[in-house]
């Protein structure tokens, strides 16, 4: 049996769910594959290199940025799971001259942080002042909407924020994914040191599609795997986040939108302030029938 080392390099069910899909459900062993999957949030991009990786954006920015040539081949959504919590407010507008907890700015989430801002008229520099924090670390950020140090947080997927806001009183002001919609998270190797075309590389690319399946034919299932990652959420509020932000958006056969895909290239090159030095056709891979 062909083997294939994967890393997520985020936590939370945006990057893992797919694969914890796969995985729990024998569908890599289905398709005569064995995935080792690794933590890989603290690898730096050499060390991903040598492997398969989730995160299709740290991919993009890596290429954009330095030249690595990614290939993506497979997504699983176009709509990240990152939102704007705040202890009050109706809108993003509202986040002007107060404390928001973010990614950094040269990250995959914290570029997609400051693009929604600024579509809301906000500067992410002079409008709104923004503490950065470690990625991931959100259970600091609730500790600290509580008490007061912060006025905001932007949030992933190790929670279902609209159940988290609602049990403390706090508002969601906004869903990335109803602002900025780019490829984000699938397969991608560097073929450098990985084919796309490797036996190992297509089986478990073929193991992630068939997960992609079962979130969109079999809600049960997907959402008890949900469970997992909204351990802190009730299975009616997991099924709730599940209906709201995953069914509808996931993909059914890991195919990008190349569309979609070359204005989150030239919106996240516009950002980090570097040439658009790679096509949508040349990141995503397709197939056509």
């Amino acid at each position: 049996m062909p083997t294939i080392d994967l890393a997520y390099v985020g936590r939370g069910l945006h990057e893992e769910l797919v694969a914890y899909i796969a995985d729990q459900e024998d569908l890599y062993a289905a398709e005569d594959v064995q995935v080792a999957l690794h933590d890989g949030c603290a690898w730096d991009i050499e060390r991903l290199r040598r492997g398969a990786t989730i995160g299709l954006g740290r991919a993009l920015l890596s290429r954009l940025a330095d030249g690595t040539p990614w290939v993506a081949l497979t997504v699983n959504t176009d709509r990240p799971l990152f939102w704007f919590l705040a202890r009050s407010g109706t809108s993003l507008t509202d986040l002007a001259g107060k404390r928001l907890a973010v990614h950094a700015p040269h990250t995959p989430p914290g570029c997609f942080a400051r693009i929604v801002l600024r579509q809301a008229g906000l500067d992410p520099d002079r409008d709104v002042d923004c503490v950065v924090r470690p990625p991931g670390d959100y259970g600091m950020d609730l500790r600290r909407l509580r008490s007061g140090e912060i006025d905001a947080a932007y949030v992933g997927s190790t929670m279902a924020p609209e159940a988290v806001a609602a049990e403390h009183g706090w508002q969601l002001l906004a869903w990335v994914g109803d602002h900025f919609r780019i490829p984000t998270v699938g397969v991608a190797v560097d073929p450098t040191y990985v084919s796309p075309d490797d036996p190992a590389v297509q089986a478990m690319v073929r193991a992630h599609r068939r997960a992609l399946r079962v979130v969109h034919d079999d809600p049960d299932t997907t959402v008890r795997h949900l469970r997992t990652f909204l351990g802190g959420q009730t299975e009616a509020e997991a099924r709730a986040h599940y209906d709201r932000f995953i069914a509808p958006y996931f993909t059914t056969d890991g195919q990008a939108d190349l569309t979609i895909g070359a204005a989150g290239i030239a919106a996240i090159a516009a950002e980090l302030g570097v040439p658009e030095t790679v096509t949508a056709e040349q990141f995503y891979r397709t197939e056509h029938p």
